[in-house]
């Protein structure tokens, strides 16, 4: 695959080597080869193994945890890789990263505190990355952050596909928070559902939560939809919060599988029946084993984004 910028060349970090190689099969080519390895002192050391002058070089790697090596160190990774691509000649550099770290610090809510998000990007931008590929970022006006092109790209599609095969009665889609409410309603609307909020707030002496339920849920099949799964805490109570106004049954979805710490625990204890995520992060051992939990791969979308960059013609078309 030869365009403008030269034979399409796919890279992998070593956050998620598994989904660089579904890309790659998807687009019928062979992962790059490179080293990528850690020093005793843990500092990365990388060498591209093949000649990449002229190519249009697409670098996978999601900003989150794998096992002991933390966002950060992914993160210093793949400034290192987009580095050493540079300094090496390729055409041009895309940063491919389903999963966009540091998304959720997108504005100063407290005093004195950082606009992560914002580092991360001018980091992406000095490193030498010429455009970036992502999906589902915590907040679409991350994008401006960016002062390169960005193609922010969504899982709905792969997981609407997977919901409307459930064909389950009575479907309502559920946003944890407020704020989730406009990307519920997007869901519910492809799936012609019924509509649900949940109004988190605290109890006046502060010492409890209480999760109101806007929207009628008695006997019906509700679907909590989020971006991010984390700890799993709020999806977990607002799980419960549906039982206990007579949903019939609850299932939770969401793009990014953080599952930190707690978090398979609470699932597996919790009224979910099914917690669907996308493999934008790789799962751990604890998740991979808990049988409420189902992965979906979004490789195929990632592969036809990036097939659709490398020849210059529309990623949009990817989003109906």
């Amino acid at each position: 695959m030869a365009t403008g910028f030269g034979e399409l060349k796919v890279f992998s970090g070593s956050a998620h080597p598994d989904l660089t190689r579904e890309i790659a099969s998807v687009l019928g080519v062979t992962p790059g080869q490179a080293r990528l390895r850690r020093f005793p002192d843990t500092e990365t050391s990388f060498q591209i193994d093949e000649n990449i002058r002229g190519t249009d070089v697409f670098i996978v790697q999601p900003t989150c945890a794998n096992g002991p090596v933390s966002v950060d160190q992914h993160l210093m990774e793949l400034m290192i890789m987009t580095d050493a691509f540079r300094r090496s000649s390729a055409a041009r550099i895309t940063a491919v990263v389903p999963y966009y770290g540091y998304a959720r610090q997108d504005r100063k809510d407290k005093p004195r505190v950082p606009i992560s998000a914002k580092l991360v990007a001018n980091v992406l931008s000095a490193a030498g990355t010429n455009r970036v590929l992502t999906m589902d970022l915590h907040k679409a006006q991350i994008q401006g952050f960016f002062d390169i092109p960005v193609d922010h790209l969504f899982a709905a599609p792969v997981i609407i596909e997977y919901l409307a095969r459930l064909d389950s009665p009575n479907l309502t889609m559920v946003a944890p928070d407020a704020g989730g409410a406009e990307r519920a309603r997007a869901y519910a609307k492809r799936l012609d559902a019924e509509l649900a909020v949940i109004d988190k707030r605290r109890t006046d002496d502060g010492t409890a939560e209480v999760m109101n339920v806007i929207g009628d849920v008695e006997g019906r099949t509700c679907i909590i939809q989020d971006d991010i799964v984390d700890t799993a805490g709020t999806i977990t109570k607002a799980a419960t919060a549906l039982k206990n106004n007579g949903a019939a049954r609850v299932l939770a979805c969401a793009v990014h599988g953080v599952l930190s710490g707690p978090a398979v625990e609470r699932i597996e204890k919790s009224p979910i029946d099914r917690m669907i995520v996308t493999n934008t992060i790789p799962q751990s051992r604890a998740a991979a084993a808990c049988s409420k939990i189902v992965v979906l791969s979004v490789a195929r979308l990632l592969g036809q984004a990036i097939k659709s960059i490398h020849e210059e013609t529309s990623v949009s078309s990817l989003f109906v």
